[in-house]
């Protein structure tokens, strides 16, 4: 079947450690299309591959995933009054991206509260943060008195099933299902 591309929307995310002890998930989105496209109180069109949306979000956070600083930058918006949205993530300073995150930006956030794109990077850069730690995390959950680290872990995704594979082989004691075969 023939098919031509209209729109292509590139997100990056990338996870960063600062010299401070600190990291830095930087989120970015990039829209644009292959034909010219008329911008809503343009007035001419934009030309085919110019970005219509170029956002990027900076998380700054802890080993412990606590927000230190955000900000954000557009270079490329459909209006001049879309820049003001930089400045409206104060509100995830001092929050923790663990359960939660994303319906805490999303009462924070918003809405008309901030950009939709921006919200949009938030949740994405939180399991990016997630996994830019996952190897010193993983390195302390089968170390004594981290029980209740590995219990939490099972059932928190389809391979971590308390009834697959993973568990019966990671945690014996805590698999739940028919016996694993020799």
């Amino acid at each position: 079947m023939e098919r031509e591309e209209l729109h292509h929307r590139q997100i990056d995310l990338r996870f960063y450690r600062q010299g401070n002890g600190l990291y830095e998930v930087v989120g970015r989105l990039v829209d644009t299309k292959r034909q010219p496209f008329r911008r809503q109180l343009a007035e001419a069109d934009t030309p085919p591959g110019t970005p219509i949306h170029d956002i990027a979000v900076h998380l700054v956070v802890d080993d412990e995933l606590l927000v230190h600083d955000a900000f954000a930058s557009m270079d490329a918006t459909p209006f001049s009054i879309c820049p003001g949205a930089t400045a409206t993530l104060a509100p995830l300073k001092g929050l923790s991206m663990r359960k939660g995150w994303n319906r805490q930006v999303r009462e924070l956030l918003g809405g008309a509260a901030s950009c939709t794109h921006i919200v949009e990077l938030l949740g994405p850069m939180a399991t990016t943060a997630f996994q830019g730690l996952a190897p010193a995390r993983l390195a302390q959950i089968n170390l004594p008195g981290n029980e209740g680290q590995r219990q939490a872990k099972v059932d928190s995704c389809y391979a971590y099933a308390a009834e697959r594979e993973v568990v019966a082989r990671l945690w014996p004691h805590l698999h739940r299902g028919p016996a694993r075969p020799s």
